[in-house]
């Protein structure tokens, strides 16, 4: 399934034709798949060059590995980030490794390197799907984090399936048309509040 963001202004179509799935074909990823995901998210920029980032990764075929990060979810999106082909964690290092103090921009760049991933992901023919219910006390318990790190996200990566194969309410919300907030509401210009001038 394909689900192109109808936009006002032309974009790429890697941009245009990312989305997030919850319908996922329950297969595997290759090992090649997956070193070219994360080589792009490795590509992305950061501050001082940083690369605060850091990422758990299990592929379905790997099923103890792929169970333990799969616990690390929410329950509702377990019900469905368990058919996906690869799951991963993300990580921010939160201080500088250059001078040990607080790096404020760790959770931006990692945002950014996932992003990438994304992106990556539909040039595969894959779709990613980031998740902001991820169980932070259990990831604590499963995997020994250096105390200068926060999880930040989970990530499931797939082949999409038919919205059909989803419960309700889930595969309605998967047929529903993508929308976005209108440009006038977040860009702006000379002050902040006053929308763009062209």
């Amino acid at each position: 399934m394909e689900k192109p963001a109808p936009g006002n202004a032309p974009i790429h179509s890697l941009i245009q034709y990312r989305w997030s799935p919850r319908a996922f074909k329950p297969q595997s990823m290759s090992p090649e798949q997956v070193r070219t995901l994360l080589e792009a998210a490795r590509w992305a920029a950061s501050a001082f060059n940083e690369q605060p980032w850091c990422f758990l990764v299990a592929r379905r075929d790997q099923p103890e590995a792929f169970a333990a990060l799969l616990a690390c979810l929410v329950p509702a999106n377990q019900k469905w980030a368990q058919n996906a082909g690869l799951l991963i964690l993300s990580f921010a290092h939160t201080t500088f490794t250059r001078n040990g103090k607080p790096n404020i921009h760790a959770f931006h760049d990692v945002g950014l390197a996932a992003g990438q991933l994304a992106l990556q992901a539909t040039a595969l023919g894959l779709q990613a799907h980031m998740m902001a219910g991820i169980d932070r006390e259990h990831i604590a318990a499963t995997y020994t984090l250096p105390a200068d790190h926060e999880a930040v996200a989970g990530i499931a990566v797939g082949v999409p399936d038919d919205p059909g194969s989803l419960e309700e309410p889930l595969a309605e919300r998967e047929r529903a048309p993508r929308e976005r907030n209108a440009l006038e509401t977040f860009c702006f210009q000379d002050e902040f509040g006053k929308g763009l001038a062209f």
